[in-house]
C-alpha cells in the first residue's frame, strides 16, 4: 500500500445482475480513458439483413467500423439461403461497405462448430485460437486484409 492509503478507502461489492446504468457507467469510464490516448476514429454500425421472395428475414450480417477494421460481430443465415451463397454475398456487402468508408482490413471470431471453414473460403485467416472455449471445441480470431 501506498503512504496514506488503507484498505479502508476502497471495498469490493459484487453485482449478481448488473443494471443497464452500471454497464453503461464502466463502458463510459474505460471509454473516457481510451480517447485520452487514442483519437476517436468514430463508430459506424454496419448492417444488412437478407429477405426471402415473402420478405421475411432470412439472414444477415452486423458489424461495426472503426480504427480502419471492419468488425463482424454477427452472422447468420437459414439453411436454404446458405446453401445458395447468400452468406458469402452478406458479407462481400459488409466489407464494400467497409471498404468505402476507409477500411483495409477485418477481423472475427468463430467457434470451432460455427463456420471457421466458410470464412477462411473467403479469405479471412485464423490469427488466433482459444482452446477448450467451451470444453470440447474452439474459439478461432480470424482476420481478412481489405
Amino acid at each position: 500500500m501506498n503512504a496514506g492509503e488503507s484498505e479502508s478507502d476502497f471495498h469490493i461489492e459484487k453485482r449478481v445482475d448488473p443494471s443497464p446504468q452500471e454497464l453503461d457507467r464502466l463502458r463510459s469510464a474505460l471509454s473516457t480513458f481510451n480517447r485520452s490516448k487514442i483519437p476517436d476514429r468514430g463508430y459506424l454500425p454496419v448492417h444488412f439483413e437478407l429477405l426471402d421472395e415473402g420478405n421475411e428475414f432470412a439472414g444477415g450480417v452486423s458489424g461495426y467500423v472503426s480504427y480502419g477494421w471492419l468488425f463482424i460481430d454477427t452472422l447468420w443465415v437459414s439453411e436454404p439461403a446458405r446453401i445458395k451463397g447468400w452468406g458469402r454475398r452478406l458479407m462481400l456487402a459488409a466489407e464494400d461497405e467497409a471498404r468505402q468508408n476507409g477500411c483495409r482490413r477485418a477481423w472475427l471470431d468463430t467457434f470451432s462448430f460455427q463456420a471457421r471453414a466458410f470464412y477462411e473460403k473467403i479469405g479471412y485467416r485464423v490469427f488466433a485460437e482459444l482452446e477448450e472455449f467451451p470444453s470440447g471445441h474452439s474459439r478461432y480470431f480470424l482476420r481478412k486484409e481489405l
